[in-house]
């Protein structure tokens, strides 16, 4: 059984969105934004989501190996494996004179 599968009824009750669409929706739901990034660049289980949701999408396109790297990512962030890189938009401000 799927834990909180009563709270998903409302999702259900779209039968004309496929099993795909509403992947699509979630990951895009769970994307970290831009404008977030710095925010939630450190939250685990952010990350571990958008990755997550990610594998979904990729695993409904019948394209396993992009999936099981993205599940992958998801564990490293939850067991603490990975970590946050520099802001992409600051760049690695230690090699900074």
């Amino acid at each position: 059984m799927i834990p909180f599968a009563s709270q998903t009824s409302s999702l259900v009750s779209h039968p004309e969105l496929s099993a795909l669409e509403l992947a699509q929706a979630l990951a895009e739901r769970l994307a970290i934004a831009p404008q977030d990034w710095h925010r939630l660049k450190g939250n685990r289980q952010a990350q571990a989501g958008q990755e997550l949701a990610a594998a979904l999408v990729y695993l409904l396109r019948d394209n396993p190996q992009e999936a099981l790297t993205h599940v992958q990512q998801a564990e490293g962030w939850l067991d603490r494996s990975l970590s946050a890189p520099s802001c992409p938009t600051h760049g690695d401000q230690s090699k900074k004179a």
